[in-house]
């Protein structure tokens, strides 16, 4: 059985345990159970699951606090009576080798950032096209995508 697995199993029991299927006594019982599992193993060698899961809260974290950044962007755009926008197409470069979800993961990430939208990737997988509300400068849009959300979307798939 895979570590996750046995991360859901030892959730779940600690929400029999508690009599209670709350979301969050289940993610109380999740934390504990990954700790739990953590400890059982030896720290000198870890399965890739232990090393996944902190990356993964961690991107999540990023994506939250960028979410939060851009709506209060837009909201400001709103409210004011200048608009700020300056809308546009992107193409950003992506690196050979993506598989089919990293790509999915990544389109999604900037999607539900608000003023973005993933609108298309090429037939060959090497470019990504982005529509943006605040186009200040490409080249830095470019570079906050991969640098921000492609390196820890690949952080946590591999």
């Amino acid at each position: 059985m895979t570590y996750l697995v046995w991360n859901i199993l030892l959730a779940l029991t600690w929400a029999a345990m508690t009599g209670s299927l709350a979301l969050p006594n289940l993610a109380v019982g999740f934390v504990l159970g990954y700790a739990a599992l953590r400890l059982t193993l030896s720290a000198v060698r870890l399965p890739p699951y232990f090393l996944r899961v902190p990356r993964a809260l961690a991107f999540l974290a990023f994506l939250l606090y960028d979410v939060l950044r851009a709506n209060l962007r837009v909201a400001y755009d709103v409210v004011t009576p200048r608009h700020h926008m300056r809308p546009g197409v992107v193409a950003v470069p992506l690196e050979e080798g993506l598989t089919h979800e990293e790509i999915a993961t990544l389109a999604s990430a900037i999607s539900l950032t608000p003023g973005t939208l993933s609108l298309d990737v090429s037939d060959d997988r090497r470019t990504l096209y982005i529509h943006a509300m605040y186009i200040d400068d490409a080249d830095a849009l470019r570079r906050q995508i991969l640098d921000g959300y492609l390196r820890r979307v690949l952080r946590v798939t591999r």
